[in-house]
């Protein structure tokens, strides 16, 4: 029994199945129009592959040390190098600002207009489509222009098959052979693992080459890349179909073979071909000619010693060998028929995740949830395996639907680290850094903390300052962990200058939402890595004369002056509580009634046990006056939404049911039965504050308490965590606001019958 395809055979032939239309197989134009695909079964050529906003400047790798130039990845089977080297960046393209025209002439108004748009906005995907219609409008047969577009453009959208099968046809219609093969160079460079990309410069090649050596070297170079693809098949049956025109039937033999070992879509076909070639052609014409070399010295070594027949022996031979043919087909055959049973049965584990890949093309729009989360499944499935070919393969496919989002990427670096596979761990985050997901901070600071944990402190600083400078200045997530690295490497000044240089900058802006913010994030930074009080405080005290009152601010300050053994300055807090909580005409709020409530509730729990009776009952009557008014209102509102939904009979019980009138202290939010045992015992905690900045962090990153469980009692509904908060010095506080980037959205139709679903946590969100 044969186990694998290579042990049966050369690496270097495939053939058409009997039942296969080979018209189907013949090049097309490509559809570049936006449009998805209904059913994953149904393959179809011409389907649109739609790019994501990738390319970089120059500016973005100067502190980046690592190279895109890494060592491949066997396939296995086959004997090929899949090198990650090609997947994803295109040699030779550069930033859209590097392509656009010298100058404008020779454009169009609407050209002009186009580009001035994608200058701006080169991740506009719509401009840069329209432009590229109105060039080929205006300019069908000026080359020159049409690469520019074309160029500019594919340094944006790399992963867009459609556009790189146009451009190579421009190149063909207005150059030479050897510019279409450029182009078809730089296409698999920047879309390595397309099954329709290799397909078409296949197709070119066969169209243009005469050397059946070369067209075949192109076969094996794909399929050492997408051979395993599940729906490779279109690529087989090209390679099938070649070998048929050139009547070489034990390469096609070969080639059912090798396929007949790989799960794919169309396996079953493939079987049913392979028994109907050779139920049309002897067995002598389908053995490769290392097969029959070896079937005729075993032959020799059987017949070595023995006399020459007579007659009657001779026609016993004859027979003999009849039914020795006769036997050596059906092991021929039973051997392949192992290699289809054994491939099915893979087939069968892994189906339900593949049906269930409805978009493995690139496209702008987002994903939906379902899709997501089965990329998430079918990756633990194969990385529970023993295949590390299978877990690279995989996690190359899915980030070719998933480019766009930094968690897929995130999740292969670390898979590869933990397998010891540093160079392809090192080439994906250069990808996801340089290319795919540039524009994206949370990679930054992944990619931050990752070269910082392997001695690449250079490489960390310099990832952390893209993020300030380029990709999200003023990122309170940014200057907190950059800010921790110095504090870590022992350089406690660097780190309040980062600080410090934030407040300056955010001081130059006009009402700035992260000022407050920084002042309280820099406050407790100093307390915490210096047990600084004074300065603590005095930088708060800074925070609220340069700042707008804000409630993360005055809720630092209560606590800074809760955990200190200082005398407590409760007639300063006073103030500006008030100040902030009683908006009038020379002190407007920009704050929402809620927040203005909560910090109210808060002061009030802090003079509960700090103040004297006097401060107490001036604090209980300024929260009765403003905020009594509005939490009957709400409740009231409350009531009549309750009444509106309940039943006539719920109505009816509620009504039988007395109750009793509120009292003024159940006015207060959060204020009865609130400190948590033994405080003043226990270090207290961060308060928790609402972050209006408009970058924002992932999720899933851990928020913990920093000063103790001071506060821990108090509802936040503003910012709700899933993560238990431990008390304990020196970790994030509940504080640390909530940021959200601009990641892409996930899409929100369901199909018939499906139920919604919650979105799902990132998937390390702990990696640091």
């Amino acid at each position: 029994m044969v186990s694998s395809a290579s042990s049966i055979q050369s690496a270097d032939s495939l053939t058409l199945p009997s039942n296969v239309d080979s018209s189907n197989m013949n090049a097309t134009s490509v559809d570049v129009t936006q449009q998805e695909t209904p059913d994953v079964m149904a393959y179809d050529s011409n389907e649109n592959f739609t790019g994501i906003p990738n390319s970089l400047d120059s500016t973005q790798v100067a502190g980046y040390d690592s190279s895109l130039n890494v060592n491949g990845v066997s396939e296995a089977g086959n004997g090929a190098t899949a090198s990650t080297t090609e997947n994803g960046v295109a040699d030779g393209i550069g930033t859209a600002a590097l392509h656009q025209p010298l100058d404008n002439s020779g454009l169009s108004a609407e050209e002009e207009r186009l580009w001035s748009i994608v200058m701006t906005n080169s991740v506009d995907f719509d401009a840069w489509t329209a432009l590229i219609e109105e060039t080929e409008r205006m300019s069908e047969g000026n080359i020159l222009k049409i690469r520019k577009v074309y160029d500019a453009f594919l340094a944006e959208f790399p992963l867009c098959y459609g556009y790189w099968k146009k451009y190579a046809d421009h190149e063909a219609r207005l150059s030479s052979m050897d510019k279409v093969a450029e182009v078809y160079e730089r296409a698999i460079q920047g879309v390595t693992y397309s099954v329709d990309m290799w397909l078409h410069y296949c197709v070119f090649a066969i169209s243009t080459y005469g050397d059946p050596d070369t067209i075949r070297r192109l076969f094996e170079r794909a399929l050492a890349y997408v051979g395993t693809d599940y729906l490779c098949f279109p690529l087989w049956d090209k390679y099938m179909e070649y070998e048929i025109s050139q009547n070489d039937w034990p390469r096609i033999a070969t080639i059912y073979t090798r396929v007949l070992e790989i799960p794919n879509q169309q396996l079953d076909r493939y079987f049913e071909g392979f028994k109907e070639l050779v139920a049309s052609r002897p067995l002598s014409e389908l053995r490769t000619a290392e097969e029959v070399a070896a079937n005729s010295e075993a032959a020799s070594q059987e017949n070595e010693g023995e006399l020459p027949p007579n007659s009657a022996e001779q026609s016993s031979k004859a027979v003999s060998a009849s039914l020795k043919d006769a036997e050596e087909l059906e092991k021929y055959i039973a051997i392949r028929e192992e290699i289809y049973r054994k491939a099915k049965d893979s087939d069968s584990k892994i189906i339900g995740f593949e049906t269930a890949i409805r978009r493995p093309y690139f496209h702008v729009r987002p994903l939906n949830v379902a899709e997501l989360e089965n990329w998430h499944n079918y990756l633990d499935f194969i990385e529970g395996g023993d295949d590390f070919n299978k877990v690279v393969k995989l996690y190359e496919r899915c980030l070719i639907a998933c480019a766009r989002y930094p968690e897929y990427w995130i999740r292969y670096v670390l898979c590869m680290e933990t397998s010891g596979s540093m160079e392809v761990a090192e080439n994906a985050l250069a990808r996801a850094t340089q290319v795919f997901i540039k524009r994206q901070p949370e990679i930054h600071l992944f990619a931050a903390r990752f070269k910082e944990q392997h001695g690449d402190v250079h490489g960390a600083r310099a990832a952390y300052q893209l993020v300030h400078t380029g990709i999200s200045p003023g990122l309170l997530e940014a200057i907190i962990k950059h800010a921790n690295m110095e504090h870590r490497l022992g350089n406690l000044e660097d780190a309040y200058s980062l600080y410090e240089q934030a407040i300056a900058i955010e001081k130059g802006k006009e009402q700035s939402q992260a000022l407050p913010l920084l002042f309280a994030q820099y406050s407790r930074f100093v307390f915490l890595v210096s047990g600084n009080v004074d300065k603590a405080r005095e930088i708060l005290v800074q925070g609220v004369e340069s700042a707008q009152l804000s409630k993360p601010l005055l809720e630092a300050m209560i606590h800074l002056e809760s955990i200190q053994s200082h005398p407590k300055q409760i007639e300063y807090l006073d103030s500006l509580v008030d100040k902030f909580t009683v908006p009038n005409a020379d002190n407007p709020s920009v704050a929402s009634i809620d927040e203005r409530e909560e910090l109210s509730s808060i002061f009030l729990e802090f003079l509960d046990l700090f103040g004297d009776v006097q401060s107490i009952k001036k604090a209980d009557y300024r929260h009765a006056k403003v905020f009594l008014n509005h939490r009957s209102v709400a409740d009231s509102k409350k009531r009549h939404a309750d009444d509106y939904l309940v039943s006539d009979r719920t109505k009816l019980a509620k009504s039988l049911i007395s109750t009793s009138a509120p009292s003024v202290m159940g006015a207060y939010p959060s204020t009865q039965n609130q400190w948590a045992a033994g405080y003043g015992v226990q270090p207290q905690a961060w308060p928790q504050a609402s972050q209006t900045q408009p970058q924002q962090w992932n999720p899933g990153y851990a928020q913990q308490a920093a000063y103790g469980s001071y506060g821990t009692s108090y509802t936040h509904p503003q910012a709700p965590t899933s993560v238990p908060q431990s008390a304990s010095y020196g970790t994030y506080p509940p504080t640390y606001p909530a940021q959200a980037y601009a990641q892409p959205a996930v899409a929100a139709a369901l199909t018939p019958g499906q139920q919604p679903t919650a979105a799902a946590p990132a998937y390390y969100p702990s990696y640091y």
